[in-house]
């Protein structure tokens, strides 16, 4: 049976995406996502579903350096998952009292507004993931935030939706061991580039998409690691990989740039 892997454990947001892209795979929670891409070079798993944006906060930073760093691994599928937070808390428990919340750092960040009117004074506390945050209740001043999906015997969780944008959504890929020349017919590609660090540098490897008449959907910086000051762009662009133009259009995108790399093709 197909092995895959994901940010765990078991309720997760990434269980859920694991869940959508492979419904009949065995399913295997790591507690990093570091973790879980070794599995998959490892050969463990088949493939990996991570979280690569969320429609709040942006690009994923840790997905996206193990995306360009790691060797030999790509993206191949996608699928986007409806985010919805609630507070879970001990049955029993009385708000008023709850001074210390779990959950996962973007969790966290997305029910900011919510946890300072409500908790201004609670610790909030990092978790690997939102499910995991439901092992640290150990009693009434306890807190978590988790998915609306959660079932757990004697937790309770909030009737509404406390995240402060409730449009919420995460994009999950799903990534496996493999190279650029493996992927088959997309609707989009996802690469990365770096140029020179001059004056209209940029614009100079953007106007190759443009000239080739891709529509670009997303472009992201980060900082290269061992170049201070510089930075790396991840672009996606809408375009069949298979087709003979796009491949020459990345081709000149390639010839144009310092570095490139194909992340995925989904």
């Amino acid at each position: 049976m197909e092995k895959v892997g994901y940010l765990g454990p078991e309720g997760s947001y990434s269980h859920i995406a694991a869940r959508m892209l492979r419904p009949n795979a065995e399913l295997c929670g790591y507690s990093s996502f570091r973790l879980a891409v070794e599995a998959l070079c490892a050969g463990v798993c088949s493939a990996v579903a991570l979280p690569i944006e969320n429609s709040l906060n942006g690009s994923v930073a840790q997905v996206t350096d193990l995306l360009q760093y790691t060797e030999n691994i790509i993206a191949f599928e996608e699928c986007v998952v409806k985010i919805d937070h609630r507070l879970a808390a001990l049955k029993g428990a009385d708000y008023s009292g709850i001074s210390r919340i779990y959950s996962h750092e973007q969790a966290l960040a997305q029910c900011g507004q919510f946890i300072f009117k409500s908790f201004p004074n609670a610790e909030l506390i990092a978790t690997q993931s939102t499910a995991a945050g439901l092992k640290m209740l150990k009693s009434v001043a306890d807190a978590c935030i988790v998915g609306a999906h959660t079932d757990c015997p004697n937790v309770v969780l909030s009737k509404e939706n406390i995240a402060d944008e409730k449009n919420n959504l995460t994009h999950f890929l799903l990534i496996k061991r493999g190279a650029a020349a493996d992927l088959s017919a997309s609707r989009r590609v996802y690469f990365s580039a770096t140029c020179n660090h001059a004056a209209g540098a940029l614009v100079g490897l953007l106007s190759v998409i443009r000239n080739g008449g891709l529509n670009m959907t997303k472009i992201q910086s980060r900082p290269i690691k061992d170049k201070a000051g510089e930075y790396r762009f991840f672009v996606e662009v809408e375009g069949d990989i298979s087709d003979s133009h796009i491949k020459n259009v990345l081709a000149e995108i390639k010839s144009a740039a310092n570095s490139f790399k194909i992340l995925g093709a989904y």
